[in-house]
């Protein structure tokens, strides 16, 4: 894989993400939050148990996927299936407390359309450098 095309393509996505966002936030009149950068930005404390619940199933489920990859020779395939799934699960329930429980409720669509993109690109990256024969 190479280095410099990886890395044009991370570029790529977070302007993608970045312009996308910036464009739904025109449209739809959606105020810019202040967050944190890297931290828990959870909407209340229901959200918060949710939110640390999927983290520890996400540990469990990756551990336990590759213990099947390495031990069990399933394709590394499910790994990527397994990954994306619990990132989906993770965005939809923060885009739902968003849209429940926040006073700017139209922040969900930004969640969900960084979400729709970052599936997309996951798709074209495994076509594009061929991710499903490693191994």
């Amino acid at each position: 894989m190479d280095v410099l095309a990886l890395g044009l393509f991370l570029a790529v996505l977070f302007g993608v993400i970045w312009l996308v966002k910036w464009m739904l936030r025109k449209v739809f009149a959606i105020k810019k939050e202040k967050v944190d950068w890297l931290s828990y930005n959870h909407i209340n404390k229901l959200h918060k148990k949710i939110d640390w619940g999927i983290r520890i199933a996400t540990m469990v489920g990756m551990i336990f996927t590759i213990y099947f990859v390495l031990y069990k020779q399933y394709p590394i395939a499910l790994y990527l299936v397994v990954w994306g799934a619990f990132t989906i699960i993770d965005y939809s329930v923060r885009a739902f407390f968003e849209w429940k429980y926040t006073d700017n409720p139209k922040q969900w669509i930004l969640t969900m359309s960084e979400i729709v993109i970052l599936v997309i690109a996951a798709i074209v990256a495994t076509i594009q450098f061929d991710l499903l024969t490693i191994g």
